[in-house]
Order: C-alpha cells, then sequence, then structure tokens
C-alpha cells in the first residue's frame, strides 16, 4: 500500500466543537502522532510532465488572465473601498475563493490556526464545548448532531437537533462555513460562550453559556446487555478509535457475549485507515465478498480518470465469528459507511435502522509552505462488491425508524430504543 504525505480523511460535513473540523473520510487525514495515512505525492501532482505541452500553454494564458484581472479589481478596491481593509484578511479571502470556485463543499482552504485546530481534532483531546455539530449543504444550516456525553454542552442542556442561531454577537447565516462557525464556538478552557438556538417545540428561541473545558473524546463505548449481547457505540473515526474498539471487542467475546451490535448512528466519519484496521479485525482475509472478486478486499478507490488509486485488503489475520449487527441512520457517514458495508457485503453483519448519508468521496488535507493547507477532493471510494455509495447511501437489511417520542422519554433505557432492540432481537 503506498504511503501518503498529506493526510487523509473521509466524513460528511462535520464538526466537534472545541475539535477543528471532522470532515472529509470525515475525509482521509492524517496528522500528528501515529499518522493515519500520507502521501508523498498525489497521482498526476507536483510533476510538470504529466501535463501537455497544450495544457502548459493554456493553463500559463490563463493564469495571466486571472493576474490582470485581479491587479484592475485590488485597483478599484484601493482607489474607491470606504471602509478601512485588512490586507490580511484580503488574501486569505483568495485562497478561500479559489476553493469555493471549485463548487465542492468539501474541498476548502485551512488558514494555519485552522489547520492546527484539525491536527488537536484528530489527536482525539481538544478545547471546548464538547458536540458534535453539523451543516445541511442543501440549506447551510447548521445544527447539533449531538453533546459529547459528559461535556459542559450537555451540562447546559444542549440537545441534538437544535439548530445554532447565534454563537455569542455572530448571527449565523446560510451561507457561512462550518469551520467559521466551529472556530467562534471552540475556544481556551475555563472561557465562556453563548449559544442561541432553535429548538422544535420551543416558541422563544433558547441561549445557553457554556464554560468552555478540555475535552477527552472517548470515540468508542461498550457493555453488555440482557441476553449476554455486547453493545458497542462507535461515535467517530480518529486516531485512537481502533485500539478502543479492539479492547471492546476483545472484552465482550471474553465476558461470553453471544454477539454484538455496533451502533454507527450519527457517527459522522473520520480516518481512512482507522475504520480500515477496525473492519479488518472483523472480517476474514481468506473470505470474498458477496458481488466482490478479490479476496479480503475491504476498500477501492478511483480517480478522476476512473483509476484505481488504491486498494485496502484485510491482512491482520483476526476475525470475529458471532453474529454481528450495525445500526446505522441517515447521519452515518462516509467511514461509518464504509465499515457498514464492508460488514454487509461480508455478511459478517444485518443492517438495522435508515439509510446512511451517502458520502462516497475522499479527500486529502496537504499542508503548504506557510503552514496553511488546502482540503481537496481527490477520489470516489466503493465498497467489496464494487458498489459506489456517493449520493446514494447504504441501505439498512431491515428499515427500521427511531421511535423518537418513546425514546426521548429516557435515552438510557435502551428498552426505549426501539432500532437497538430490533438489533438484538436478530441476534437472538
Amino acid at each position: 500500500m503506498r504511503r501518503f504525505h498529506s493526510s487523509m480523511k473521509i466524513c460528511r460535513k462535520t464538526a466537534c466543537v472545541g475539535l477543528a473540523a471532522l470532515m472529509m473520510l470525515g475525509a482521509m487525514s492524517g496528522c500528528g502522532k501515529g499518522e493515519p495515512e500520507t502521501r508523498d505525492e498525489l497521482p498526476g501532482v507536483g510533476t510538470s510532465g504529466d501535463a501537455s505541452d497544450a495544457e502548459n500553454e493554456k493553463f500559463d494564458e490563463d493564469s495571466k488572465e486571472v493576474k490582470q484581472k485581479t491587479k484592475q479589481i485590488e485597483g478599484l478596491i484601493d482607489k474607491y473601498f470606504y471602509f478601512d481593509e485588512e490586507s490580511d484578511k484580503r488574501e486569505e479571502g483568495y485562497y478561500d475563493g479559489i476553493m469555493k470556485g471549485l463548487d465542492d463543499p468539501y474541498s476548502v482552504y485551512y488558514t494555519k490556526e485552522e489547520y492546527d485546530r484539525l491536527q488537536e481534532d484528530d489527536s482525539g483531546s481538544f478545547e471546548g464545548i464538547g458536540a458534535t455539530v453539523s451543516k445541511d449543504m442543501s440549506t447551510g444550516v447548521i445544527s447539533v448532531v449531538k453533546p459529547l456525553e459528559g461535556s459542559p454542552a450537555e451540562a447546559a442542556g444542549l440537545e441534538a437537533g437544535d439548530v445554532i442561531i447565534k454563537v455569542d454577537d455572530l448571527e449565523l447565516t446560510n451561507d457561512m462555513e462550518l469551520d467559521f462557525v466551529v472556530g467562534h464556538i471552540r475556544g481556551e478552557k475555563g472561557t465562556n460562550v453563548d449559544i442561541q438556538v432553535y429548538r422544535e417545540g420551543e416558541e422563544d428561541y433558547l441561549t445557553f453559556t457554556i464554560t468552555r473545558d478540555k475535552i477527552e473524546t472517548k470515540t468508542v463505548a461498550y457493555e453488555m446487555l440482557e441476553g449476554d449481547i455486547g453493545y458497542i457505540q462507535v461515535e467517530q473515526f480518529i486516531e485512537n478509535t481502533p485500539e478502543l474498539f479492539k479492547e471492546a471487542v476483545d472484552s465482550l467475546q471474553k465476558d461470553g457475549a453471544k454477539g454484538i451490535v455496533i451502533d454507527l448512528r450519527d457517527n459522522p466519519g473520520g480516518f481512512v485507515n482507522s475504520v480500515i484496521e477496525m473492519s479488518d479485525y472483523l472480517i476474514d482475509d481468506n473470505e470474498v465478498a458477496e458481488g466482490g472478486s478479490t479476496k479480503g478486499l475491504l476498500l477501492q478507490t478511483k480517480d478522476k480518470n476512473d483509476a484505481v488509486m488504491d486498494e485496502y485488503k484485510c491482512e491482520d489475520g483476526h476475525s470475529v465469528d458471532i453474529p454481528m449487527a450495525v445500526l446505522v441512520n441517515g447521519n452515518s457517514a462516509s467511514a461509518s459507511e464504509i465499515m457498514a458495508g464492508c460488514l454487509k457485503d461480508y455478511n459478517k453483519a444485518e443492517l438495522i435502522g435508515t439509510t446512511t448519508y451517502g458520502k462516497g468521496i475522499v479527500q486529502s488535507v496537504i499542508p503548504l509552505s506557510d503552514g496553511s493547507a488546502i482540503k481537496i477532493t481527490i477520489a470516489q471510494y466503493f465498497l467489496p462488491s464494487g458498489t459506489a455509495v456517493h449520493k446514494v447511501g447504504v441501505k439498512p437489511d431491515k428499515e427500521v425508524e427511531l421511535d423518537v417520542e418513546k425514546y426521548k422519554k429516557d435515552p438510557e433505557d435502551h428498552k426505549n430504543d426501539n432500532q437497538l432492540m430490533e438489533a438484538v432481537k436478530t441476534l437472538d
């Protein structure tokens, strides 16, 4: 398998506030200790000989036009713009504009500060309020996916589904980038942030004053349910997730679990390498997926020319051979869809819930020389069966809508979670 110098991730447009944004396979990204996946050079990038003379000539011509027009606009700004302006902000706006011109919500520019926060997020600890937020790409609305257990956000009373209207003095608009809003919510431990939200059923907006704290991201939680059914909840796929997941699987099996439910609901994605390592731990290296042709294949990525970039295969020699079920919903995205899809294709688990989000593209985070970075879509991924996920999602084997009213009565009582109870039933 090739190694990458730029970081790669896979996930929906989601972020953990207090961390930077978890986007891409959530992204494929790898920063900090134990880099998940790095590329020395992206295919077709970095060698001038890749382009034809005609293409290079056209690029040079286009570049001249852009420079001339930019110079003209700058001259008009300097001559006529009424307000004082900061050259740094203007410069950052150019870079943002280049990425926005791609018309891809997942391809973005990170300032040095934003890139630093992104790396901090991926490490598994951060300072903030401790809540996952998401931007609906069709409406521009930013809402709370869920507050982390034991977090300041949870203690203050934020709830899943709350639509964020205002952060301190910043009134949100639909065209605001998720990273920009997250940057206002997160901050140093001990400082306060006021968050105003719209909550369905409430006549007026609700305002919460939340004191930021250091948040340790425990991405995996597990317990033994009645009937010796193990339950594992995976909140996202970052650096520490595979180790925690394997520990959960091993502990439950050691305690006599007759089956395992893996809960990927509301999981926005994360590192490719993390989800591959976790899926590999469950699937036999010598098996072939239904509809597939390659033994142990977990994931295949293809570039814009439909050429295969990478194939990820089982290689750890470990598998889990007890019945499994996977819970998914419309917020299960990217890396979550890879795990759910792999287990479905290999007939290792039955999927229960609703169709997943449908993010089947891969982004690479590429550092720039001044400490900033860009994140750019570089590939589409395909499941072991050859199935594409993008804009389609992964359909469950059994469609079960969550009974929200019953669940809200007491979320801690598993019997109020009809999707979970249905999954347990399949393992009896």
